[in-house]
């Protein structure tokens, strides 16, 4: 029997290029896809961008869309993303959290809720950012000390938090695998004079403009020698095809608090 799936912000970007990969998947169906009070897309059926109607229309009802749905997946705005989170406790329901720009406040809320329902939380979906992660944690405990590192990502202009969820973890695992903390080491900014750069910190640069999808590039800068890694997506399907394999995963899986490395197998790794 396939598995159901609730898609929500189902008229954005994201929304779009996640139903169209439950459509083409044979082992999963799409049983709900939600958007806010007052979208003029509600009511509308998701088969006028899919090509084939299908058996569900956009609704803001949680409950209903849940009720026939097993997961939710969610890359909306942190607000939306806790209504939606409250609601899948309430019904049983596994979410799959792809959302970023949450405060420690939302983070916690993500944590407690996992106590009872099974959670795949990640800034980012793509299984090449997750294998990147895994070469971060490598590099950053060879290249030291003497390599400074520097983290550059680029969005499209509609992206509305910055540095990306992405870049941040990114920076999180280089700066653990160096024994700190990423808020203790980490520039955001620089302009005028800001004396020479401290060993120990991890700078950030963003980019915002057209329609860029999600370029990251982490640099360790040696002396004689830089090595980049260097992730790019093209398009929003490898993030979407990433939330369906972590749909997946969490769709048997016993409440808990799961990433991408677990979807992956990967976490032995770290």
């Amino acid at each position: 029997m396939a598995l159901g799936i609730c898609i929500a912000g189902g008229s954005g970007r994201m929304g779009r290029a996640l139903m169209e990969a439950v459509v083409a998947a044979a082992d999963l169906a799409l049983t709900g896809v939600l958007e806010q009070p007052g979208n003029p897309y509600l009511g509308r059926n998701p088969g006028d961008w899919l090509g084939a109607p299908q058996a569900v229309t956009i609704t803001d009802d949680i409950p209903a869309a849940l009720h026939a749905s097993q997961v939710l997946i969610d890359f909306t705005r942190p607000a939306g993303t806790l209504v939606h989170l409250a609601a899948c406790e309430t019904a049983g329901r596994g979410i799959v959290i792809g959302t970023t720009g949450f405060d420690d406040a939302g983070k916690d809320l993500i944590r407690a809720a996992s106590a009872r329902i099974p959670i795949v939380f990640a800034p980012n979906m793509s299984m090449g950012v997750t294998l990147s992660l895994v070469l971060l944690d490598i590099a950053a405990r060879v290249l030291q000390p003497g390599y400074d590192v520097e983290i550059t990502e680029a969005h499209h202009r509609h992206k509305v938090d910055a540095p990306s969820g992405t870049a941040l973890r990114m920076g999180e695992v280089v700066a653990a695998a160096r024994g700190h903390r990423l808020a203790d080491v980490a520039v955001y900014g620089r302009e005028g004079v800001t004396g020479e750069r401290h060993p120990d910190t991890i700078g950030f640069a963003t980019t915002r403009g057209g329609d860029v999808v999600g370029d990251h590039t982490v640099s360790f800068m040696g002396q004689g020698e830089r090595l980049e890694i260097t992730h790019k997506a093209s398009s929003r399907a490898n993030f979407a095809l990433g939330a369906l394999r972590a749909a997946r995963f969490i769709a048997d899986r016993p409440p808990g608090l799961y990433d991408m490395k677990d979807v992956l197998g990967l976490a032995s790794l770290f």
